[in-house]
Formats: C-alpha cells, sequence, structure tokens
C-alpha cells in the first residue's frame, strides 16, 4: 500500500479496486482459466460427437477385421473417431491434473504425478488413433 503524503506518510491510501482485481492474475498456477476453458471446450465437443461415435461402435460390433477395416476406411468415420478420441484425452487429462493440484500436497511429487498423467494421456490417445489408423489404411 502506498501513503498519503497529505498525512504525514502514516496513513494508507484506500484502494479503488475490488478484491478480485487485487487478485487477478495473481495466482500461483497463473492458468486456471485456461484449463477451465479447454475442459469446457473440449467437454462440448465430446458432448456433440458421442451419439456418432456410439454409432460408429455399434456398426462395429461383431465384425472381423476386415469388417471394421470397411468400416473404419471410410475418411469421414476414422476422423470423427480420431476427433472423439482427442477430445476425450484432453477432457480426461486436464481433469485429473486438477485433481492431482488441488489434493496432492507436495512439490515433487505433485510434478511427478502431472508429468506422469501427460505421458498416461498422450499413450491412451495414442494407442486407439494409431489402431484406427491401421485399421483404416489397410495394412
Amino acid at each position: 500500500m502506498s501513503s498519503n503524503p497529505q498525512a504525514g506518510g502514516s496513513k494508507p491510501v484506500p484502494s479503488m479496486r475490488t478484491p478480485l482485481g487485487k487478485v487477478r492474475k495473481f495466482g500461483p498456477a497463473r492458468s486456471g482459466t485456461s484449463d477451465f476453458w479447454q475442459q469446457r471446450i473440449s467437454g462440448v465437443a465430446m458432448t456433440l460427437m458421442i451419439l456418432p461415435a456410439i454409432i460408429i461402435i455399434m456398426m462395429l460390433l461383431g465384425r472381423n477385421q476386415a469388417g471394421a477395416a470397411q468400416i473404419l476406411g471410410s475418411p469421414l468415420i476414422a476422423l470423427t473417431m480420431i476427433l472423439f478420441i482427442i477430445a476425450s484425452a484432453i477432457h480426461m487429462k486436464i481433469g485429473m491434473q486438477v485433481v492431482i493440484e488441488d489434493y496432492v500436497q507436495n512439490e515433487k511429487l505433485k510434478l511427478v504425478t502431472i508429468m506422469a498423467n501427460n505421458f498416461f494421456s498422450i499413450a491412451v490417445a495414442l494407442a486407439p488413433i494409431f489402431a484406427i489408423i491401421k485399421l483404416s489404411s489397410g495394412v
């Protein structure tokens, strides 16, 4: 706080800023709103793509590899499934990261678990994306 020169420097000048204005962008993480919006956007994306994903999965039930490759050979179907997987992995990663940041107190353990969460999320996304690309390309 600054002091009031007219009062001899002993009296603090009242601030016109609101409590929110005083703390905005000064939090420890400085990325809370970004994660918040990424989670909301990925949730909306998953909501919009859940029905097509369920329909595609139901079409794949009971098919052998050739039948699955035929269905996933369509670029639109493969793209729909890949986008759903990416949105799901991003949503999962951010959700777990929020839980880790809120409940893990030890900073070193927090860093290690966030890194493990990132690697796990990437692996969970890449495995089915690789399978879809492999099936749709006919390899």
